[in-house]
């Protein structure tokens, strides 16, 4: 099943991250990407906060929609999702400070671990990109 955009309160999900940490983490990235949207955040599926929206069709012929910029607080490590290549973004990338990556997503444990210009950046150009 695809995830799709919901109408559930983002304000009560990020209420809900636990622990008290991973949640202040979480209210700071919800806010860092909003400034960078422009846009109130939507649940996406029950734990993805997602802006925006972007239509992808792969070459296999699958499609969707998908947020455009999002994460999610995951146990292991904030989430990130980004719905552009991460190939062209490496210089930003290599500022950014502790992360994992995978496909179209990084992996981010502490906010504090973190560049918050590069984040900007690497935001501002994910959401340019789609």
């Amino acid at each position: 099943m695809a995830t799709t955009a919901t109408e559930s309160s983002v304000d009560a999900f990020l209420e809900s991250v636990a622990p008290e940490g991973r949640r202040d983490d979480a209210k700071q990235l919800c806010a860092i990407m909003a400034d960078v949207a422009q846009l109130p955040p939507a649940m996406w599926g029950s734990a993805i906060i997602g802006f925006g929206s972007h239509h992808y069709r792969y070459a296999s012929g699958r499609e969707g929609d998908i947020c455009r910029i999002g994460f999610s607080p995951r146990k292991a490590a904030n989430v990130i999702y980004l719905a552009c290549d991460l190939a062209p973004l490496e210089a930003i990338l290599a500022r950014l400070g502790k992360h994992e990556r995978g496909a179209g997503c990084l992996y981010i444990k502490k906010l504090k671990d973190i560049d918050r210009t590069a984040l900007g950046e690497l935001l501002n150009a994910a959401w340019a990109a789609t």
